[in-house]
Order: structure tokens, then sequence, then C-alpha cells
């Protein structure tokens, strides 16, 4: 069966949770077993820029004995048209119609990164580019981030959390807070993160200013996830008092949805915001002082999270790095391996 990976909720909680006990035995090397996708092709297409995304799936790709194909539209090959009904006069030379499908015929799966395309989050919430992907490749397609989901990076934080602060999640406070960029940044991150943490049963808090509400379907997506969980959702807009007796405080930064395609009312409205950070005072604040700094990475130091924090004991962000590629490598079996299950 065709099988994609365009959000973790598309899948069902059980076999999330197999897999990430998957992920778990690979990072702790009890896996045991031969390399599961030998002669195995992932075609990886990058429309935005990646260093841990593009890296760990090839390296994960390699692990279990597959190859990878690298490729940039725009970049090393053709610019993509990635709308239909278009009159392809412009400096797009080919569609990602006859793009899909030409892959399809070389590659096991595909995988795809494009960020949020548009003059509106009402067209860039619909995540076209990639569901173009899946629509017209014929094999399996893997979200590498799109507007709404990060998907791998969402597996990556559940293993990390599962890693660092336990199996049994359950009441524990995972604070998602807003960080200070000076520029607005997608919401797939953000969203992906805490639906990581709502799948283990956390209690989550998103703390964000006034106005950088996420998506209200995503957040309702959150909060029916927690709730199978046994978990809760909260919002709250002061991160002195979020933080307090949290075991996690994950910042990222995202950008206004209300202003979205609009930079000038963006950068305005976060102008006087620089004081939302992650930093020691704020991790002093968390459970016994000893809370865990979860960022996805690239991060910008003393803007999203200070220095002192990133370097000390309080910070998880390497080891959540390193998380994604065990997380992708039992993705990938899952998806392309042989066994029964990834059928």
């Amino acid at each position: 069966m065709l099988r994609h990976f365009l959000a973790v909720e598309d899948w069902p909680d059980a076999e999330i949770a197999s897999l990430l006990d998957e992920a778990e035995a690979l990072a702790e090397g009890r896996a045991g077993e031969a390399p599961a996708l030998p002669g195995k092709v992932l075609a990886l297409l990058f429309l935005d820029p990646s260093l841990r995304t593009r890296t760990s799936f090839e390296v994960a790709m390699a692990r279990e004995g597959g190859r990878t194909v690298v490729l940039e539209p725009g970049r090393g090959a053709w610019p993509l048209e990635t709308r239909d009904g278009v009159t392809m006069d412009g400096d797009a030379v080919e569609h990602v119609r006859e793009a899909a499908a030409v892959l399809g015929r070389y590659a096991e799966a595909l995988a795809v990164r494009a960020f949020p395309r548009g003059a509106s989050w009402a067209e860039a919430r619909e995540d076209a580019v990639v569901r173009s992907f899946a629509r017209h490749a014929g094999v399996p397609v893997i979200n590498l981030e799109s507007a709404r989901r990060h998907p791998c990076q969402e597996l990556g934080d559940a293993l990390t959390l599962r890693r660092k602060v336990g199996r049994d999640l359950s009441g524990r406070r995972f604070v998602l807070t807003w960080a200070w960029h000076p520029k607005a940044l997608p919401t797939a991150v953000p969203v992906s993160a805490a639906l990581a943490a709502a799948r283990q049963g956390m209690d989550v808090t998103i703390a964000h200013p006034a106005g950088y509400d996420l998506d209200p379907d995503d957040l309702k997506t959150i909060g029916a996830v927690a709730a199978r969980a046994g978990g809760r959702v909260s919002v709250s807009h002061d991160l002195d008092d979020a933080a307090a007796g949290a075991d996690v405080l994950y910042a990222k930064s995202w950008g206004c949805l209300a202003d979205f395609g609009d930079p000038a009312a963006e950068g305005a409205r976060r102008a006087g915001l620089r004081h939302w950070i992650a930093d020691a005072r704020r991790m002093e604040r968390t459970r016994g002082g000893r809370g865990l700094l979860m960022h996805c990475l690239p991060v910008r130091r003393d803007v999203e999270v200070s220095s002192r924090v990133l370097d000390s004991p309080w910070s998880a962000v390497i080891d959540q790095a390193e998380n994604r590629l065990h997380a992708q490598r039992a993705l990938l079996r899952r998806i392309l391996g042989d066994r029964p299950e990834a059928r």
C-alpha cells in the first residue's frame, strides 16, 4: 500500500508508538538487524535550505544500505512550477506533475521540503507543493517541512522527550514558547513540537505574545491528540509564568498569521518583543531549576536562546538533532522496508 508521511497524525497512534520504539532501539544499538534497505533509492528535493534534515536522511539511507539523490530546483535542477492551471511563460521550465512522476519512476520514495508560499495564510496553509508531489509521484512522499507540519522533526522531538525526560510523561509540563526573531518563520515546527509532547500525555502550554496565535485548526488538532493521550493544552501570554515548574522549555519563533504576506506589518508587530528569549532566568524557573531546553536548530544565539543556556546542561539541542537520524531510520525502514508492517 502506498503510504505517504505528510503529517504524523495521518498515522495511527499505536503505529507511531511502535515506530518510536524502533527508533529508540536503533539509537541504543539494540536493533540487531542487517541494513534494511539495500538497493533502495530516496530522492530528496529541497526548495528551501537544510542542514540537519538533508544530512540525517542521507546518513540514514546509507546506514540502511540505500542511496539518496539530492535535488535543489533552481540550483542544478530546473526551476519548478508548482501551481496548476498556470501558463508557464515565466522562469519555471518544469511542472511538478512531470517532475514528481519522473522521479517516482527512478526512486522508491520522494522527500520534499517546501516552506510557505503565497500572499495569504489561507493559500499557504493548504501545503499545495508537498501534496502535489504526493498526488503525482506514484511512490511514498515524505514531508521534510511544509507550511503546516514538520513530521520528521516531530518524531525526533518525541524520541528526545522519551530519552531525556522519561517514557512515562503523563502530567509532565511541556512549554512551547515563542521567541523573538528578526523575521517571520513558519508555524510547522512549533505545531509539530506541541503535537510531539501532546501525543505522550504531557500537559502542554503554548506561550506567545498577543497576536501570535497558531492556526485554530492546528490548535484543535493539538488538543485532540492531547485528550486521547490523557494530557491537556493551555495558552499563556506570560513567559515567566509559563516557565515556572516546566519540565521542558521548547523555544521557537513563528510569524503572525494575521500579517502573513506583509513583512512590514509583521516586523512592526514584533519590534518590541525582544524580551521573549529563553535565557538563564527563565530556565531557573523550570522544575527544580533543571528543566530541559529544546530547539530544532538552527538557532540564533542571544536572540532566541541565550548562549549561556545553549552551552549549559539545560540544553538538549545536540541530542535532539541526533535523534532526528534515529527516528528517520525507523521511518524509512517502515515505509520502504520489506517487513510485513511496512506494507
